[in-house]
Formats: C-alpha cells, sequence, structure tokens
C-alpha cells in the first residue's frame, strides 16, 4: 500500500540527517523532493504545493531551529499534515433512519457491488440486519454478484429483474424491509464506464426519491486523479456524504487518498482490498499517514486481531502451553485465525519498520498451505498426540500432503521448538522477564 510514496518520502528526509539544526536551505532540499513525491503519486499539483508550504510554514520557526533531532520533528510535521489532508479524524456511518438507508455510487469497475457485500457484512457483525437492493438495472451480471454476495455472508438480497425503473426498485425495496424489520438497506446503483448525464440523473432520481441518510461514492485507488475528478462532478449532483477507497491492496500511488478531501470536502469512510468479505475497514487518516510514513499501524493490527479474539479459547489454550500439551490441532485453529484477519502482506506492513522491508518479498495469502496441507494429512488422533508420528506415520502424512520426509521432519522440529518458546514465556522465567518490560506490570 503506497509503497512508491513512501519510499519516495523516507529518502526526503535524508536531506535532514546527521544536520544539527533546519534552516532555509535543507527545508527547501526536503521539500522539493516532498512535493515531487506527492506529484509522481498523481497529487494534484495545486494541492502538493499548498500541502509543502503548510510543512515549510511549520518548521521554519524558533522551537523547531533549536530542535535536537530535525529529522524526527520534520516528520512528525509531515505526519500532521498528511493526517489533516486526509480528514483528520474517523468519521462513522450515520445509522440513525428506520430504516437507516445507504446509497452506493460511483463508475463501473470501481468495486461497488463487492463494497455493498462488504458493508453488509461489516453491519451484520454489528448486529444490524442489512437488506442488500440490487438497483443496476443494466448490467444482469451485476445483480447475479450481489446476489451470490448475500448468499456468502447470509444476508436477505432485493432482487426485481423484470422491473426496469431504478427508483421504483429502490421504493419497493424499502417497502420490503419495513415488512422484514430490516434496519439497514444497501443500494447498488449503476455504473458506467465514465460520467454521463443519463447516468447522473438517474442516482440523482434515486436520491430525491428515498432521501437517503447516507451516500457512499466508491473510488478505485488505483486511478489516482482521474477518480478525485470523478468525485467532483459527483459530489456536485448528488452531495454525497462520504467517500470509500476500494483496491488498496494494488498498485496504488496514493493521489486519490491525498487529494479526494481536500477536492470535495467530504470524509474518507471506509477503505477496502481484495475480494473477501471481511476485508473492510474504518477510514482513520492518522493510522493512514503512519503507514505512508513507514511507521506502521500497530492500532489496527491489534483491533484485527480483537474481532478474532476468543476469551474462553484463550484461557483453554493458555493452560495448554503451560502444560507443554499444545498440538497441531491448537496449531490450525491459530492459522486459520490470522488468515481471517485479512491479506498476510498487508497484516505484516502495520508492524513498525516493516513496509520497506517487505517491498521485494512475495507473501501470498496461501503462504500457509503447505503446514495447512501437513496437518489436514494427520488423523485426529495424530493432530492431538504429536508423539504418535512414527517414520511410517510420518511417511502417510508426506505421501498425502505432497511433502518429502525431509519437510516433515523439518516441520516437526520447528514445531517443537516453537512449544517449547511458548512455554518458556507463559512459565515463571516468561513471566518475569514481562514483569519487568514497561507496561508490562499488572
Amino acid at each position: 500500500m503506497f509503497n512508491s510514496l513512501s519510499e519516495k518520502l523516507e529518502s526526503a528526509f535524508k536531506h535532514l540527517k546527521g544536520q544539527a539544526r533546519i534552516n532555509e536551505l535543507n527545508v527547501a532540499n526536503t521539500l522539493k523532493d516532498i512535493r515531487k513525491a506527492l506529484l509522481d503519486a498523481d497529487v494534484n499539483f495545486k494541492i502538493a504545493k499548498e500541502f509543502t508550504d503548510s510543512i515549510k510554514e511549520k518548521a521554519i520557526g524558533e522551537k523547531v531551529i533549536n530542535a535536537i533531532s530535525p529529522g524526527q520533528l520534520m516528520v512528525k510535521i509531515v505526519q500532521d499534515e498528511l493526517t489533516a489532508l486526509m480528514g483528520a479524524e474517523a468519521t462513522p456511518l450515520t445509522l440513525n433512519g428506520n430504516p437507516t438507508i445507504i446509497l452506493v455510487a460511483g463508475l463501473q469497475g470501481s468495486g461497488k457491488t463487492t463494497f455493498s457485500g462488504k458493508l453488509a457484512n461489516y453491519l451484520k457483525a454489528q448486529k444490524k440486519s442489512p437488506l442488500l437492493v440490487a438497483a443496476d438495472i443494466y448490467r444482469p451480471a451485476a445483480m447475479d454478484q450481489l446476489t451470490v454476495l448475500a448468499e456468502q455472508i447470509g444476508v436477505d438480497v432485493f432482487v426485481e429483474r423484470e422491473n426496469k425503473d431504478a427508483v421504483s426498485i429502490a421504493q419497493n425495496a424499502i417497502a420490503y424491509a419495513k415488512q422484514n424489520n430490516k434496519n439497514v438497506i444497501i443500494i447498488d446503483t449503476a455504473g458506467r464506464l465514465a460520467v454521463d448525464e443519463v447516468m447522473m440523473t438517474e442516482v440523482a432520481n434515486i436520491k430525491s426519491a428515498i432521501n437517503p441518510q447516507e451516500i457512499l461514492f466508491v473510488v478505485d485507488s488505483m486511478t489516482g486523479q482521474d477518480a478525485v475528478n470523478t468525485a467532483k462532478a459527483f459530489n456536485d449532483r448528488l452531495d454525497f456524504s462520504g467517500v470509500v477507497l476500494t483496491k488498496l491492496d494494488g498498485d496504488t500511488r496514493g493521489g486519490a487518498a491525498l487529494s479526494i478531501k481536500y477536492t470535495v470536502n467530504k470524509p474518507i469512510k471506509f477503505m477496502s482490498s481484495g475480494e473477501k468479505m471481511d476485508t473492510l475497514d474504518v477510514f482513520y487518516p492518522e493510522r493512514m499517514a503512519q503507514r505512508i510514513l513507514g511507521m506502521g499501524d500497530i492500532t489496527s493490527l491489534v483491533e484485527k486481531a480483537q474481532a478474532q479474539y476468543d476469551e474462553e479459547a484463550a484461557k483453554k489454550l493458555e493452560k495448554k502451553i503451560r502444560k507443554n500439551q499444545f498440538d497441531f490441532e491448537d496449531f490450525l485453529t491459530q492459522i486459520q485465525q490470522i488468515k481471517k484477519m485479512g491479506n498476510l502482506k498487508d497484516l505484516m506492513g502495520m508492524i513498525p519498520g516493516m513496509g520497506k522491508n517487505l517491498k521485494d518479498v512475495d507473501i501470498k495469502d496461501d503462504a500457509f498451505k503447505g503446514v495447512e496441507a501437513i496437518i489436514q494429512s494427520m488423523t485426529m488422533l495424530e493432530r492431538r498426540n504429536p508423539d504418535l508420528l512414527t517414520p511410517s506415520r510420518k511417511q502417510r502424512i508426506a505421501n498425502g500432503s505432497g511433502k518429502d520426509i525431509a519437510e516433515i521432519n523439518a516441520f516437526m522440529k520447528q514445531f517443537d521448538q516453537m512449544k517449547q518458546m511458548m512455554k518458556m514465556m507463559n512459565g515463571p522465567m516468561g513471566s518475569a522477564m514481562m514483569s519487568k518490560m514497561p507496561g508490562m506490570r499488572k
């Protein structure tokens, strides 16, 4: 996510490395490189100039000149400015309607339909009862896709295939929702390859007829400045309430994320990556600024972990670790929980300092596939009793998982080492070490 921009900003800060103070010369060189990095990320020139002018105004001052670490201070100033540029704070959805109506708009191919499914899944997890509405009357495949997504996440979908009036479909869906106790309606509207009058008139008519609490404009974050121009055209007609950035797992330069709030003065409410239904996150400007600057995003990583956290299961697991009874079934469960948290490379990129180290590393979503194949080739008795794995059993597991004996033995050795380390961290020595760490005392 924004790897190229992150690298160029990091390079810009090198002008201040080893400097005792910030002055007109070194700050000018730094700002020149920051402006170039923003332009390369497809940020509008006017925005890039105002951004760097604001940094210069804050950097050239008595307190800054006397700072011990100019480089660190400049990073902090840039972080604050990036945060402000992207909206300062997260903006929650307005869910006070009865039912709440959310209209989803955007160009074809921006990820509207997939986002609609993700949003329904997100709201379902918050104990809401969402209804997906297929209001794209031009593309039957969109109706089919929304139906498949609804089945996948276990929510209802409203489809009227013979009805060629999008306004009527939306109104009928609201009546259906009220009759069936659905408290959130998500309407997936038609997209076009480009902004046109027919499209704008239709979505504007839907808005007038149903008076939605939220109008979300979906932006393909890989399209840069084009996405921003499209957002302005939509906002002029719809006055939408928020923006959704999609495809953040692709080759994203960052132009849309950095420019869109400034251009339309509407908050970015969500960001989305991949096709999985659980890869939708609330957009936090401060956290995104930290990630762009290579600082990671521990807060989001912890939140993702907590979403998969089962307190009772965790207590049972801790007892097993203390008794050195952690087995392959437990290991498989932990792997599956990690996978539910999202894209592995994206997760590792949230760890401070890891982003740039992962630039050329290919971490696939099926990175655990080999380990899972080995464990799943064991019987349940073998999973729960690793000591039962005799050479003949290992050979059967090797055949079943497509591995050779050397790989099975290497995995077994690594598993034993991990068990010992887990036991140490949960034993007296681990407790003593943890008690001496700042913030870990109870």
